[in-house]
């Protein structure tokens, strides 16, 4: 008999998952809005960790163009880990397609 195992494969397939999970907790992105008159801050789950407005913002006194530029931060980091991600994604899609191809090779040998 051959020596493939599933639950091994399994097993590390379930390893990656939790690793590029925890690096999607430890990837930190930064954007600003209005020439830095807001920032914020933003892990690859998409979680914001912080917000700084700049005093001077504050003092214009335009509440609606100072949510427009927490809006435009926020959305300017989910694209930032939104390309992360494509480009995480892509690496692993082609490293599971060679495990796959890998995979077709064992069992076409049993």
């Amino acid at each position: 008999m051959s020596g493939f195992n599933l639950q091994e494969l399994m097993s590390q397939a379930k390893q990656q998952y939790e690793t590029l999970q925890k690096k999607m907790e430890q990837t930190v992105v930064e954007a600003s809005a209005g020439g830095g008159s807001v920032t914020v801050k933003m892990d690859g789950r998409k979680q914001v960790l912080g917000i700084k407005i700049d005093p001077e913002a504050v003092k214009a006194g335009d509440v609606e163009m100072l949510q427009d530029l927490v809006m435009a931060a926020l959305n300017e980091a989910g694209r930032k880990v939104d390309q992360g991600d494509a480009i995480e994604c892509r690496w692993n899609a082609r490293r599971t397609r060679r495990h796959f191809v890998d995979l077709q090779l064992v069992i076409g040998n049993i």
